[in-house]
């Protein structure tokens, strides 16, 4: 069970709290306090999503490209590799270059991570080592990185049988057939998701927030009841695995020490 879902179903053990502490309480419903209550579900929603790390809006950031996983935190997948590459074509090549002027194979593809925000070691045994590995040609996407035994060049590759690359002197960077066999790679390397994994990963966790939202709305009257403070006790009372009641507790806390949820 994910953080959220189980989140969630902490929300129905809460609102059967507060149905008792409501018992206990006198005062009409009135417009401020519908407001107040909304203000207060909207609030514990973004404390939430904030603690949980899954708000509805990706925000892009420079990452690093690490060993054996892909970095997800720039916000780039394959398709964004294929567009930042193909600004560089044309570009002569240049042994040791990085940037218009010329470039190397291993410059290009650093120059075409970085525009991504992605930081990507410059020479190609370093680059090789970076992201996930792809088992096979016929499981690589667009935006993977083919690197030939030997290790002494690096391409992109773009889909349909195609790669980009900084070939060497007197080349300029091109868009060619791919000529390389799974025999002839030593690694494909997948730097960043592959395209649509990214929007997928934030259509669900915006479901998530939107899921969380609407349930926290339902919790009328949340901002004027005197026990609240002592939901983030309940939260804490089952037995189970830590990670939804820290969760629940720590977006709990959150709001208190805001002064929303006094």
């Amino acid at each position: 069970m994910s953080p959220v879902t189980e989140v969630l179903s902490r929300i129905q053990d809460i609102q059967a709290t507060i149905a008792q502490l409501r018992a206990g309480t006198t005062g009409a419903t009135s417009a401020t306090a519908t407001a107040a209550s909304a203000t207060s579900a909207t609030a514990f929603a973004d404390a939430l999503a904030g603690t949980s790390g899954t708000g509805a809006t990706a925000t892009s950031a420079s990452v690093d490209a690490v060993a054996g996983s892909v970095a997800s935190g720039s916000g780039a997948d394959g398709s964004d590799v294929v567009e930042a590459a193909k600004k560089y074509l044309g570009v002569p090549y240049v042994f040791g270059g990085e940037d218009r002027t010329g470039m190397d194979c291993s410059g290009l593809v650093q120059t075409v991570f970085g525009d991504l925000g992605v930081s990507m070691p410059r020479v190609v045994p370093d680059q090789a080592k970076m992201g996930a590995e792809v088992p096979s040609l016929a499981e690589a996407k667009p935006g993977d990185l083919l690197v030939p035994k030997g290790e002494g060049h690096i391409v992109i590759y773009l889909g349909d049988g195609k790669v980009l690359h900084a070939p060497r002197p007197g080349k300029d960077v091109q868009i060619v057939d791919n000529w390389y066999k799974d025999s002839d790679l030593s690694t494909i390397r997948r730097i960043v998701p592959a395209e649509g994994a990214t929007g997928a990963a934030s259509a669900l966790s915006a479901s998530s927030a939107s899921s969380a939202s609407s349930a926290l709305s339902s919790l009328s009257g949340l901002s004027g009841l005197s026990g609240l403070s002592g939901l983030s006790g309940a939260a804490g009372a089952s037995g189970a695995s830590s990670s939804g009641t820290d969760l629940m507790t720590a977006a709990l806390q959150k709001l208190m020490s805001a002064g929303v949820a006094s």
